[in-house]
């Protein structure tokens, strides 16, 4: 069976992290385009496509985010399957008619999460797991017929709808990423900061790395998408 062919949306400014983590994680060929520099695939001919972390927000009123969307919203119009992390959440919420907001202040660090034991994304994965988060925005309202697949205290963490999986943690990020994401939050006071990389240790992150089984789910759904001839990638093959 060929690899899978998998558009990486790459949406951090300064990617290498990015790109090192999701390459790592993913067993499939990805295909990455810098989306905050405008560049975006020309075709639909992927198995999928995977919309990562930014520190832009989908509401902001920039280019490369409105083209980013449009293209978002006319492959999984072709049926596409996608998975979104953290602002990809975001934004594949936005463009699925779901809303998103300012929470107002900032989850960050590694933190407990639930799912409803009950998706293909999270099988394998305690109903209770563990998971680096950093953001200020947050999915407010889920899209119309989107299921809830997870949440904390801080709110959603998981969708699905349809063929679009989304999540709101980092399940990609090594202790070198959550590092240095962690000292560059300025906006959070020295004391917090500190708090935050005293706890990115090797029990937490043992304990998040579980969480990666996603990754593997996402794959074996693509795959089986693949199979029964519901990808782009898999017509043009063909």
């Amino acid at each position: 069976m060929s690899r899978l062919r998998i558009a990486l949306l790459n949406a951090a400014h300064d990617g290498d992290h990015t790109r090192r983590n999701f390459r790592r994680e993913i067993d499939a060929d990805l295909v990455e385009y810098n989306v905050t520099d405008g560049d975006l695939p020309d075709s639909f001919a992927f198995d999928a496509a995977l919309v990562t972390g930014s520190r832009a927000s989908v509401y902001w009123d920039e280019p490369w985010i409105g083209d980013l969307k449009r293209w978002v919203g006319e492959a999984i119009e072709t049926g596409m399957p996608f998975l979104g992390v953290c602002y990809g959440h975001q934004l594949l919420a936005d463009v699925l008619g779901g809303s998103v907001a300012d929470m107002g202040e900032y989850e960050i660090g590694y933190r407990e999460i639930e799912h409803d034991g009950d998706s293909v994304l999270f099988e394998g994965i305690d109903d209770r797991f563990t998971a680096f988060t950093t953001h200020s925005d947050h999915v407010a309202d889920l899209p119309p017929g989107a299921e809830l697949l997870a949440k904390n205290d801080y709110g959603i963490h998981g969708f699905r709808n349809g063929s679009v999986f989304a999540v709101q943690f980092h399940p990609e990020y090594d202790m070198q990423t959550a590092r240095k994401i962690t000292r560059g939050k300025d906006q959070l006071s020295a004391e917090r900061r500190e708090s935050i990389l005293d706890g990115i240790d090797e029990e937490n992150y043992a304990a998040a790395c579980r969480t990666k089984t996603l990754f593997e789910n996402f794959t074996r759904f693509v795959r089986r998408q693949r199979e029964e001839g519901g990808t782009q990638s898999s017509v043009a093959s063909d």
